[in-house]
Formats: structure tokens, sequence, C-alpha cells
């Protein structure tokens, strides 16, 4: 029986075995695995163990590959005759963000329960109810659903999931590199991402790169008296000021020489659907008390925030700035400045730019250090990518809507890897809401997300086979 031919009995099978899969995904949740805290070492390795025997019980030949922090659950399965099927890398997390503050959880973190919203919506709260373990869960429980209809998996899969997201996945990248032939398939999917709206499905196309970066001027060789040098002394603050005021002209544009090098404008079909949503300043940015969007005028509010590069001043030091009053020129200015990136923007080319640009217009009298942090480009999905159609057709046949092809604004710098060290494309799919409260206390996951979810993973893989 083809995996399509399957599908109708594998939902059912789903629907019929809801309660097991709760009681599956509750145990999972009861597991303290927060990876960034060293007193929860050994529940992060008892997460893994849980994920690599519950991998094992469906046909997965599971390892649990050690790395110099927690542990990496590495599952391979494959169904009696692979045909033309992809080879797909599905990708997770078992660790969990810390549960502080504690007084604000309503009830034990790592003590799952269901509850019911005022409107009616029933949800499962827990750390990790959402970000990772339930959404993990939903592609387990669509391979055990196949399993148990058609004694196999609809395609080749290999499982890697491991406990350092939530403290920067420091030992992954490494793994990849070191592993990568192991790894070379030819589609990866993941799931940790959010869907529209609680009945809107969504394809996340593309991720923002980063470049952050630090910038100090300095002038005098001391803090200076202002009323003895006022007047005379450069003064770094007012330069850096100067400077960070110039990276933008009056209508939100980034005017660094070269900045827009690789960025490509959307399909019109995309924009359509993206102008469609009709996403405006009263639905988003009211809810933070803002009333106008700042991004580049000739955009809509959307592409500000998913699909446009930005530059952004996230803090400036400099000078008194304790109580009460201290009149004094300070020696140096410090500013920290970040770039989200898109399309085919590259990071190092972006890097060089800023800082031709800084020193470009420094006074006599004034010095610049700069110091790098993170840098990652964007990664994309082509819109022309065949598994792209399918796994939108699959989500638009369970959901009964349109499924959106949408960028977002963050980035997970492992799919970058995917594509530059394993040569693979990544199909994110998520089932997320805006109110999941994810890393903060009582964090949530909706149960239809969670059941949906499952059976949207199983029509993905029926026509990812096909």
């Amino acid at each position: 029986m083809t995996p399509t031919h399957a599908l109708p009995a594998v939902l059912q099978k789903i629907d019929a075995d809801l309660d097991q899969s709760l009681e599956r995904l509750f145990e999972f949740l009861r597991i303290q695995s927060i990876s960034t805290d060293p007193a929860y070492k050994d529940q992060c390795q008892s997460a893994a163990e849980y994920v690599a025997k519950d991998l094992s019980g469906i046909g997965f030949k599971t390892s649990i590959r050690p790395t110099e922090g927690h542990p990496i659950v590495v599952g391979k399965g494959s169904p009696r005759a692979n045909g033309k099927a992809p080879r797909v890398l599905f990708y997770g997390h078992y660790d969990v963000q810390p549960v502080d503050p504690l007084a604000l959880w309503e009830t034990p973190p790592f003590a799952p329960r269901i509850a019911t919203l005022p409107d009616g919506r029933k949800i499962i709260v827990a750390r990790g109810a959402c970000d990772d373990k339930g959404q993990v869960m939903t592609f387990i429980e669509a391979c055990r659903a196949f399993t148990a209809v058609t004694g196999e998996l609809p395609l080749p899969i290999t499982m890697m999931i491991e406990g350092e997201e939530e403290c920067g996945s420091n030992h992954l990248f490494g793994f990849v590199k070191d592993n990568a032939d192991e790894f070379k398939l030819d589609l990866a999917l993941v799931c940790d991402t959010s869907m529209w709206d609680p009945t809107t499905p969504m394809v996340t196309t593309s991720l923002r790169g980063l470049v952050y970066e630090e910038v100090r001027l300095t002038c005098a060789d001391r803090d200076l008296h202002s009323g003895l040098f006022g007047g005379a002394a450069q003064n770094p603050l007012r330069v850096l000021a100067r400077i960070l005021a110039a990276m933008h002209d009056d209508s939100g544009r980034v005017t660094i020489p070269g900045f827009y090098d690789g960025v490509k404008e959307l399909p019109p079909d995309i924009k359509a659907d993206l102008k469609g949503l009709d996403l405006t300043p009263a639905n988003f940015l009211a809810e933070v008390g803002l009333k106008v969007p700042a991004g580049e005028n000739d955009r809509m509010l959307i592409e500000q925030i998913a699909t446009r590069p930005t530059a952004e001043i996230n803090g400036v030091i400099g000078g008194y700035t304790g109580e009460g009053a201290k009149t004094v020129i300070p020696a140096e200015a410090t500013a920290k400045v970040s770039f989200r990136l898109v399309g085919a923007q590259d990071p190092q080319k972006i890097r060089a730019a800023f800082h031709s640009f800084v020193r470009a217009r420094l006074p006599a009298d004034a010095k610049v250090e700069f110091k790098s942090f993170a840098s990652a480009p964007a990664t994309d999905l082509p819109f022309d990518n065949p598994a792209l159609a399918k796994t939108r057709a699959a989500l638009a046949a369970e959901w009964g809507k349109k499924a959106l092809a949408i960028g977002e604004g963050g980035s997970i710098p492992i799919v970058g890897d995917f594509k530059r060290v394993l040569g693979m494309d990544t199909i994110l799919v998520g089932f997320a809401l805006d109110d999941d409260r994810v890393h903060s206390p009582n964090e949530k996951f909706d149960l239809t997300s969670f059941h949906k979810g499952t059976r949207s993973w199983a029509r993905i893989l029926a026509a990812l086979a096909a």
C-alpha cells in the first residue's frame, strides 16, 4: 500500500490514539531537561534516552551520540522499498529553557496538564509544551501512526534531536560538519516555528541572518570637565550619535553603501498573499504601545519585520549615567549595532561596509575600535522547490485554508549549516501560536495544534513520498 493510499487509515489512527499520544508527550514533558544549567545534566541525559527509546519502539535504529555538552539523538528508519522518495532529515531539540521566575507559574512547570482558556480552547501547559517537545512529538507521532498502519515509514527518515538549542547549539555545528557524509540527504524538515494564526498554517520560507557589532569611539585620554573643555574638546557621544543617525535616511532606508546587494524582491503571488493578511499598526504595533511603522516607508509592515534587511542600534553607552548630575565630556562612547540580513547579503561584506561607513565619518581626534560577535547569513527556501508546493498543499488539505509561505524575522543558525554544509534545503513547518508564552511562565501548546499538527505531518510525509 502506498503512503497516499494508506493516509486515510493513518489519520484515523492518529485520531484514535490521541490520548495515548498525550500520555507519551506528558512523560517527555516531566523530564526537567534545562540545558543551560549544569545542575540538570542528568535530566538532559534522561531526555535523550527517552527520545532514543521512543524512536526505537517504532522501528528507528537509534544511537545517543556524545558531545562535549549534552548528547544528540540520531534515529534512522527506512521503508522496505525506497523507490524515488526523498531521504529526509528531521531536526528538533529535547532541551528547554529555565523556568524562572517560578513564582509566576500557576502550577509546577514540569507537571503537564490540560487546561481550558476562556475562549474554550484546550491547551497543554508545561515547560517545553511548545518549544520544542510538543512540536517534536507531532512528527514522531505521525511516524508512529504510519508504522502502526503500514508496518513501515512512508519514506527514509533520519532524526537528529539535540539537547543544546536553548543555550546556543554550541556543539551541534561541529557535529554536523564532522558527520556531514552521514547526514547529506535530500531535504531537511524542522518543526520549531509557528502558524500565522490558530486556523491558518504556514511554511517559513526564509530566516534572516545576523551581524552583530560593537563600535567604540575614543577621543580624549580621560573624562574631561565640561566647563573647562566644553566647546573645544571632541565629544565621542556626539560623534557616535551623528554616525548612528546617518545609517538611515528619512524614508527608513539604510544608507550604508552596498547594504542592499543581494536583496531580492518577492514573487508577485507571494507578495499578494502577504498583502491579503492585512497586518496593520493597529493589530501589531499597538500591542506594544506604538502607532507608526519605522522601517522603509515604501514597504508593507509584514515585509519590514520578516523579509527586508534591518540595521538596529541595540544599546549606547558612555559618560555619566548615575543618579544626579556630573558635568563631564566622556573619553569614550560605545554602541551595540545589529543587522538582520535577507537573501544573498554577505555577512562579511556587511561588516566591512559598516566599518568603512563609521571610519569615513570620524573627525580629527576620534579613534575607533570594533568588536565582532555573531555572524550568520540568511537562509531561503526557493519558491520553486517542489517540496514546498507539496507541503503547502498537504497543510491546506488538513486545515481547510491556503497555507501561507512567509519569511520570519529571526534566525535559526543550524538551518544555514544544513544548506552550506549538507547542501539541503529546509522545510520549516510549525504549529506554535503567538500566545504560547514560549520561554515564559505558563508555556502552553494548543491541543488542536498538537492533534492537527500530527495529522499535518502525516499528510506532508505522504505527499513527499509520492
